[in-house]
This record gives C-alpha cells, sequence and structure tokens, in this order.
C-alpha cells in the first residue's frame, strides 16, 4: 500500500495545490473582468461593439486575437464577458444551493422523527427526476434570463447537499460535545450553529466547489436551449449556440468556446477532489 508520500508523487502536476490555486485564480480574474464589463462603458464596448465589415475574422488577424463573430465583435472580448456571466451564475446558484441543502439536512437530521421523514420525502420526490430535465422545466415555467437560471440551477440541486449533510449529522449528534450541549440545556438551534455548523464546513467546501461545475455546465446548456441569457449578454452556453449556425466558416466559435467551459469545469472538478482529499480526516491523520 502507498503511503500520503508516495501517493503525491503519482498526483498530476495540473492537480497539484498549486496549480489548481494559479490556474482558478487567473480564470477569476478573467471572469471579475467580464462581469464588472457591463458597468464599465469602455470594457462594455469591447464587449458588445458590432463592426459588420470585420465579422468573422480568424483568429491572429490584426486586432482581432481570437477573431470575431458573426456580428464583427471581438471574440476574445465575448468569451471573457462569457466567463465573467457563466461563473457568477455557478458561484451564486451553488451558494444558494448548499445554503439550502445545509438548512434542510441539519433539519431533517437533528429535529426529530418528523422532520427527517418530511426532509426526506421532498428529497426523494426531487431526486425522482433528472437535475437538468427539472432545471429545464423550472427555467421554461420562470422565463428566460439569468435569474430564471440561477433560480432553477439553486432549486435543483439541493436535494444532493442536503442528502449528505443529513448524512453527516446523524453522524455528528452522536458525539461527546453534542451530548454534553444537551445536557448543559442549550437549545437544538444554538447546538447546531455552534458545533453542528462547523464541523460540516469541510463537507461543505468540497460540495460547493464541485457543484460549482455543475452549475456552469447546467447554465450553459439553458442558455444553449435559449432558457439563459439572452442576447446581447455574453454566455458561454448563448456564444456556443450562435457559434453552431456557423461552425463550418467560423471553427473558432465553437472550439474556442467549448476549451474555455472545458478547462474550467475539469480544474473545478480537479480542485474539489484537492480539497476533499486535504479534509478527508483519515488523510489528515495519516499526514
Amino acid at each position: 500500500m502507498l503511503t500520503t508520500a508516495e501517493e503525491s508523487r503519482h498526483i498530476p502536476r495540473w492537480r497539484s495545490g498549486r496549480f489548481l490555486a494559479v490556474a482558478l485564480g487567473i480564470y477569476a480574474a478573467v471572469a471579475l473582468v467580464g462581469l464588472i464589463a457591463p458597468i464599465v462603458p469602455p470594457l462594455e464596448r469591447l464587449v458588445n461593439e458590432q463592426n459588420l465589415i470585420d465579422f468573422l475574422k480568424p483568429p491572429l488577424s490584426e486586432g482581432y486575437p481570437l477573431g470575431t463573430d458573426e456580428l464583427g465583435r471581438d471574440f476574445m472580448w465575448r468569451l471573457i464577458g462569457g466567463l465573467g456571466v457563466s461563473m457568477s451564475v455557478g458561484v451564486v446558484a451553488a451558494a444558494l444551493s448548499i445554503v439550502l441543502g445545509l438548512v434542510l439536512g441539519i433539519v431533517g437530521g437533528f429535529f426529530g422523527r418528523a422532520a427527517g421523514v418530511s426532509v426526506g420525502v421532498v428529497t426523494d420526490v426531487t431526486w425522482a427526476f433528472p437535475e437538468i430535465l427539472l432545471a429545464i422545466m423550472l427555467a421554461g415555467w420562470l422565463g428566460p434570463g439569468l435569474r430564471s437560471v440561477v433560480l432553477a440551477v439553486a432549486l435543483t440541486g439541493w436535494a444532493s447537499f442536503a442528502r449528505i449533510v443529513r448524512g453527516e449529522v446523524l453522524s455528528l449528534r452522536e458525539r461527546d460535545f453534542v451530548a454534553a450541549s444537551r445536557v448543559l440545556g442549550m437549545s437544538k438551534l444554538r447546538i447546531s450553529l455552534r458545533h453542528l455548523v462547523p464541523n460540516l464546513v469541510p463537507v461543505m467546501m468540497v460540495m460547493i466547489v464541485f457543484y460549482m461545475a455543475a452549475a456552469i455546465i447546467a447554465e450553459a446548456g439553458l442558455s444553449f436551449l435559449g432558457l439563459g441569457a439572452q442576447p446581447p449578454t455574453p454566455s458561454l452556453g448563448l456564444i456556443l449556440a450562435r457559434g453552431r449556425d456557423s461552425l463550418h466558416e467560423a471553427w473558432w466559435l465553437v472550439v474556442l468556446a467549448s476549451a474555455l467551459l472545458g478547462g474550467l469545469v475539469m480544474l473545478l472538478n480537479a480542485a474539489s477532489d484537492y480539497l476533499r482529499d486535504r479534509l478527508d480526516p483519515a488523510n489528515v491523520e495519516r499526514q
């Protein structure tokens, strides 16, 4: 059996903590520029300004490092704006999901049998439908737009969090520090805030990074179907949908947007694996 030190030698360099931190930091910095672009006039012009004379210019054209799209907009800046939209949707949707899942998971695991049964039934009903199908139904009902996407993705992702949190709470509630708090007369709410939530932080960190990747994919899929971002708002999914119509004469629209989206999802998945390994008590004890 490999020791922890030996296992670390077999971890690919691109999955090391330092590389992941730098790569995700670059993604986040670029996304921040794209996110603030709509409220900064010079940046907004770079993202949305049309030039029909220079439409579908290939990458490395003069003045356009990554070419232009079908409306002559600088594709590099369209990708920057799209990355900002997609990452912001992923962060907000994941945060809402984990808050909802955390609350319901603690209620289901610590606030009595009736609460546990109720949360379990709601979770099972939610799990009965594929998440993407449920998200499409909700987004279609709420109407197109980024707000609808955030709500749809958040309301379909909480069940996974709730189930994991409930399992952790069922284990934590038998610990000595929880029993001692009960003897001292602390309320369940106070015990939850003082003891359960802090002990759930490592699990939540792993889950929120993992679900950010899932939320970004879901946003791209919904925008691709016309249920998410609407023109001229950039979104990686919308860019892919528009680029599909020009695939033969403008391959870079789909290829570059797909590479940017795929790279982000891979990095987030690798980061969640890294956090899981670093925060797993068994691994910490071995180290």
